[in-house]
């Protein structure tokens, strides 16, 4: 059965993370910095809405737009600007600025405002004081958002009995029962005619848009295609000798153990009873010091940690030896524990060294003059296949890729490793723009450029016939699959058995199922990033005894969930966990608090939408605009 849950979502898993990003966005934006980036297309200055005083633009909202799909792009790289406004991103973000005007706006009617000194102290602390890197207006509206919001959130405690309460559910267990009602069971027999196709395919474009594609051409050589490095001369070698001199004089370092008394009387005693048998360690936390171990050290660095006459007395002593000696912060006790001396080393013994060296050091040096003359070229007006004719390269070109560097249509088939890092770049610049760049570190090196970059767009409908018929039986399938979900539903609050329901609907189905999981296991699953099958989470938000119904993520089936049984966890008064709880739960109801208090702003104040201009905007973000 499980195996079946993960099966069913597994193919909108993708979407569903993405929208999940996009919630979490939501929580999120108010805290957010919108930069002064360019926008992803270019907006208008037009009014988007009005709130109170305050005036939501264009700008406003595409620049949001634009922050914000780039922190979704950290989880999803592939996700393009038309899927980020199919999926509701735009009206997420268009909420949260309407909220942060809407405050800003009870802020000022209420004297709460940012002054110029706050404001500059948030910019420095941002590490934004260029011109123009965060618009001061920008911070002025979150800091007053943040001066209403914070109060609410903070001093909200929740009872220890309820805090007990809840660290008995993390510990529980619930079996249920579960009736799996896929879609394409209950899809209509007879094929749909070209005109149903046509005019699903046309209400429903956003679930066929396909992501940016782009074919890289390049070539990748190593340091080796640099020829005739000379290698270093014997004057060389002695002048970077002589520069290295220190490196290669006599040295003398000890690992020491040591215990910084306070009186002198107190270093003797410790002395005394080290000589007579006992350890350094012992003696010292006998009178409430500790012992520390250091080194190796040469005499200088001990000298500069403790003091000339500690360094002195260590260093001539033998190993094993304890000595004792005067120092700024007290009397030292030091055990000499070994003794690391290596003899002065000639030119004629490091010679090979240093040639070594100076030869690693030639041939770098060769190479990055060889990549700064390629970048001339590009710069001169020399494209890609003229430059790698030059130098003797082979050009091959990827298959198209997306920008997680998967190819495009070929499930399992990755990026060449030489490509991964440069594919952020190449999905950032225009096409046939060569450039170069190091692939592997001091290893190999690559040119590329891009010959080819289809937009993200929704596919066409002859290319994704079999796709737009399985959507279809898919969307049918469900309305059916939930009417019936509903009849079960309905049947199983009468007291009517589960086997005999199922069986009456007089379909294929899958068996019903008895399912059962701890709230533990239901944590690690989530914690190890595994996919928790959508009746199992439904499960955990039951009321024993009741029955839920539940739409399978793409339509892919509905479900019915009945909570059988409810096993609390045990949990002792004292387990400290409880207090974890309190803490834990007093957080979050000071956050509920605090969007309560901000919604409750922004309907006092009261907001006026500018449906046109955001149909517009939508537009141009998806590109219906350029379309049309």
């Amino acid at each position: 059965m499980l195996h079946f849950f993960r099966t069913i979502i597994k193919s909108k898993v993708g979407a569903i993370v993405a929208i999940a990003m996009l919630c979490l966005l939501a929580l999120a934006f108010v805290a957010a910095d919108v930069s002064g980036n360019r926008g992803v297309g270019g907006a208008s200055s037009g009014t988007i809405a009005k709130v109170g005083g305050e005036s939501v633009t264009a700008a406003d909202l595409n620049n949001g737009v634009n922050e914000a799909l780039q922190r979704v792009r950290q989880q999803d790289p592939t996700l393009s600007i038309t899927g980020f406004v199919a999926r509701g991103g735009l009206d997420i973000i268009l909420n949260d600025l309407i909220d942060l005007k809407a405050l800003f706006d009870f802020g000022k009617d209420n004297d709460i405002v940012a002054g110029d000194r706050l404001i500059d102290s948030e910019l420095q602390r941002q590490g934004a004081l260029q011109p123009q890197a965060i618009p001061r207006d920008t911070v002025a509206t979150r800091l007053v958002a943040r001066m209403l919001l914070a109060p609410a959130e903070y001093g909200s405690v929740m009872p220890a009995e309820m805090a007990w309460r809840y660290s008995q559910l993390l510990g529980e267990s619930r079996t249920g029962t579960v009736v799996v009602l896929p879609s394409l069971a209950f899809a209509p027999q007879q094929a749909p005619g070209n005109a149903q196709l046509a005019a699903f395919y046309k209400s429903h474009t956003n679930a066929f848009i396909r992501p940016e594609r782009r074919v890289i051409r390049y070539a990748t050589f190593g340091p080796d295609a640099v020829k005739n490095v000379p290698a270093p001369t014997d004057a060389e070698i002695a002048k970077r000798y002589d520069a290295d001199k220190a490196q290669y004089a006599a040295l003398e370092r000890r690992a020491i153990t040591q215990v910084v008394a306070p009186t002198e009387a107190a270093a003797k005693a410790i002395d005394a009873e080290v000589k007579a048998g006992k350890s350094l360690d012992a003696s010292a936390s006998e009178k409430g010091l500790a012992a520390a171990k250091l080194g190796p050290l040469g005499k200088q660095e001990l000298s500069a940690q403790s003091a000339p006459a500690v360094a002195d007395a260590v260093f001539a002593a033998a190993k094993g030896q304890v000595v004792t000696a005067r120092s700024p912060l007290g009397w030292y006790v030091v055990r000499v524990e070994a003794v690391d001396t290596r003899p002065a080393r000639s030119l004629a013994e490091v010679k090979t060294e240093i040639a070594t060296t100076l030869a690693t050091e030639k041939r770098r040096a060769a190479v990055t003059d060889y990549l700064t003359k390629i970048e001339e070229q590009f710069e001169g007006g020399s494209n890609l296949p003229e430059v790698a004719a030059k130098l003797g390269l082979q050009l091959q070109d990827t298959p198209p890729l997306t920008a997680d560097g998967a190819v495009y249509q070929a499930p399992g088939q990755g990026v060449s490793p030489a490509l991964k890092p440069i594919l952020k770049t190449a999905f950032s610049m225009e096409e046939n723009q060569p450039q170069v760049a190091e692939a592997e570190p001091g290893k190999t090196f690559i040119v590329y450029d891009v010959t080819s970059v289809s937009p993200s767009a929704p596919a066409p409908m002859n290319e994704i016939l079999g796709d737009v018929k399985l959507a279809y039986a898919l969307d049918m399938g469900a309305a059916n699959a939930k009417a019936e979900a509903l009849k079960v539903q309905a049947a199983l609050r009468k007291g009517e058995k589960v086997d005999a329901i199922v069986a009456r609907i007089g379909k294929k189905l899958p068996p019903v199922e008895r399912v059962g999981m701890s709230r533990p296991q239901l944590v690690q699953m989530q914690q190890a990033g595994r996919p928790v099958p959508p009746p199992i989470r439904l499960l955990f938000a039951m009321a024993k005894g009741s029955v839920k119904v539940q739409e399978a993520p793409g339509k892919r089936g509905w479900f019915v969930v009945v909570l059988d049984t409810i096993q609390p966890g045990a949990v002792d008064r004292k387990d400290p966990a409880i207090a974890d709880a309190q803490r834990g739960l007093g957080k979050a109801s000071g956050t509920e608090y605090s969007e309560a208090l901000r919604k409750a702003i922004t309907a006092n104040v009261g907001a006026t939408r500018n449906e046109a201009a955001i149909k517009a905007l939508r537009d141009q973000l998806s590109g219906k605009a350029a379309a049309e």
